[in-house]
């Protein structure tokens, strides 16, 4: 595209490294493109094949702000030393506010991945305007499209959905040769309903001989992370229940997971933004439960059972429904395959290059 990088900007928190990337991460790494240098907080080892800069927050006695204020500052060092044709920044947009304010002419992204209302580092409506009519933003998700340009009516928007390889996964097998297997995997927070699914299995698993239920997962991503009192106070309740809790996986194992797992359950109260372990699950042939919530509901269409985890009963219900149908299974697991296809990465990979030419010509993308 141009002989100067793109210079790509991880939020705070996101490790860029294998088993301990969240989200965020795993999509940056799906969507790297060569000459790409993606810069992020320091980890031992980073992804290989990647360009990586850690990012050295400027100590306090020199830069007497918030952490973040720091950490932006340090990706400033970086963008004065890599000169790139364009920075491209995910998920904060604080940090995006104060970039801009020290790079005045360096066209910028600012990726959305999270509620721009409610997320770490959200602004004000004035500010998000700010941010509009300086860079280009994308959502990854027309719900949180619609949520950055809520009482904004002359904001424009690009909609970037979140992707999948799907030539990475493990093949999945047939319905009819999955295991009886309902599986949750995801933080195990109350936000994406982790007790609900508890609940809902100790209810049906009674009455399901040969099937069993299953947890991945942990407060955060990595095998360090923290026994939580909402995890201690889970455990007891999921045994008694006969929830098996796995604690947290790599992403591959997750996958082989998913690729092997009859029912694949999303129980978030959380509006989730995109929803990317519903269209993980989808990808994998499992069939798919999943609360009507922010970007799920537009995500699944008509390849999931739409169930909220509030009030237990009728997610319970929706499980066991699924769990005693085999040509509902089927069906779903088609449709679900079919659907996923659409969120390959190759086609995003075209749609994100289209997006950066468009950032760095000063033009708007020619289809918001």
């Amino acid at each position: 595209m141009h002989s100067a990088p793109v210079l790509t900007v991880l939020p705070p928190r996101e490790r860029f490294a294998p088993g301990q990337a969240g989200a965020i991460s795993l999509l940056v790494h799906r969507l790297v493109a060569p000459g790409d240098i993606v810069v992020g907080s320091p980890v031992e080892r980073p992804f290989a094949g990647v360009a990586f800069q850690a990012v050295q927050r400027v100590p306090w006695i020199i830069w007497p702000r918030s952490m973040v204020g720091r950490y932006s500052a340090g990706v400033a060092r970086i963008v004065r030393q890599v000169r790139p044709a364009l920075v491209e920044i995910h998920n904060r947009p604080d940090i995006a506010l104060s970039l801009a304010g020290c790079f005045p002419d360096l066209p910028m992204i600012l990726t959305l991945h999270n509620d721009p209302c409610g997320m770490r580092g959200a602004v004000s409506p004035a500010q998000r305007a700010a941010l509009a009519r300086r860079m280009q933003v994308i959502a990854v998700s027309d719900w949180v499209r619609q949520r950055f340009a809520e009482g904004l009516p002359d904001v424009a928007v690009a909609v970037m959905p979140n992707c999948i390889d799907i030539a990475s996964l493990p093949p999945p097998l047939p319905a009819a040769a999955r295991e009886r297997t309902i599986l949750f995997a995801g933080r195990v927070v109350a936000d994406k309903g982790t007790d609900a699914f508890v609940a809902a299995c100790g209810a049906v698993l009674p009455h399901l001989p040969g099937w069993r239920a299953c947890m991945i997962g942990a407060d955060r991503f990595g095998a360090d992370s923290p026994e939580t009192p909402f995890l201690r106070a889970l455990r007891p309740a999921a045994q008694a229940a006969g929830v098996e809790m796995a604690g947290y996986r790599p992403h591959e194992q997750v996958l082989e997971e998913m690729a092997r797992a009859a029912i694949v359950v999303v129980p978030s109260r959380w509006a989730e933004p995109f929803g990317l372990t519903a269209l993980e699950a989808m990808a994998c042939g499992a069939a798919l439960v999943a609360s009507p919530v922010g970007g799920l509901r537009d995500l699944v269409g008509d390849a999931a059972i739409l169930a909220p985890p509030d009030p237990v009963a009728g997610l319970a219900a929706a499980i066991g429904d699924l769990a005693t149908s085999p040509e509902r299974r089927a069906v779903l697991s088609a449709r679900g395959r079919a659907r996923a296809a659409l969120f390959d990465c190759v086609a995003a990979r075209e749609r994100l290059g289209a997006l950066r030419r468009a950032a760095v010509a000063g033009r708007p993308p020619d289809d918001l």
